[in-house]
């Protein structure tokens, strides 16, 4: 069974984009089949894996017209991507006199689905229309914190509109888990707000924490994920571990090592 994930968080600069790449990458590096898809405007996504982000055809053409979803192959084996551009902002619109507009990218998941084991989708940092196809489409949702004061006001925002999503249109929407991203341990800061999330989420929150790292941030200028970039990087590290976190609870053991393919 493959499983769709968005990568959500109402706040921005908490890591969303960082880690639906790197996430990935290293999923596919343990041979999983991957696709992401690029819902945010400003495409971060894709040209941090190396393609233009104005591309002839993206997710907004198959939202808003009756074309397939365009999937484009990356520099990383079993890893394939669905782009976007800045007129997809113009979705947030367009939509909104569309019949089912919430199910929109749920029903376009549906048709590739089985050629995946994951399909990760980042979303933009707010609640739009483009934010509610997402969850509309995933299983669960996986949470990109910042170990940051603000970072725990955001929640609070984030679990309320997952609820209202649970009784209206998604019912088994579940959260996978919450990653805690930038995590810098010489901060006291940093180490309460961890605490409390683990208090408040218990087991929900990863093991892996994804700590400040330079290469993880000079990567996507490069259109690459940090373990093609840099393989030997904290970061790297860190999201291997993540991936291979993610596979053991959900019972898929890597069929082989990121590191060793890396």
């Amino acid at each position: 069974m493959s499983k769709i994930i968005a990568v959500s968080n109402q706040k921005g600069g908490v890591g969303k984009t960082t880690t639906t790449i790197n996430l990935a990458a290293s999923l596919a590096m343990a041979d999983q089949r991957v696709l992401v898809v690029d819902m945010d405007p400003q495409g971060n996504l894709t040209s941090g894996l190396g393609q233009k982000s104005g591309a002839e055809h993206t997710v907004y053409e198959a939202l808003l017209g009756d074309e397939d979803l365009p999937v484009l192959q990356t520099a990383v084996d079993k890893l394939h991507l669905v782009p976007a551009g800045r007129h997809l902002a113009a979705a947030e619109v367009e939509l909104v006199s569309i019949e089912e507009r919430e199910r929109r990218l749920a029903r376009l998941l549906e048709a590739v689905r089985q050629r995946y084991d994951f399909i990760l989708i980042d979303t933009p940092p707010s609640l739009g229309l483009l934010t509610l196809n997402a969850l509309v489409a995933a299983d669960t949702v996986l949470i990109p914190l910042h170990c940051e004061y603000f970072a725990l006001e955001g929640l609070a925002d984030l679990m309320a509109t997952l609820s209202r999503i649970r009784n209206g249109l998604n019912p088994a929407l579940d959260v996978e888990g919450v990653v805690l991203t930038m995590f810098g341990d010489r901060t006291n800061l940093g180490a309460q707000v961890a605490r409390e999330i683990r208090e408040f989420f218990e087991s929900k929150v990863y093991d892996t924490v994804i700590p400040r790292n330079v290469r993880l941030a000079e990567a996507p200028s490069h259109g690459l994920p940090v373990l093609l970039y840099d393989p030997r990087s904290r970061g790297a590290e860190a999201y291997v571990a993540l991936a291979h976190e993610l596979l053991t609870r959900n019972g898929a053991a890597p069929r082989r090592t990121a590191a060793a393919k890396a």
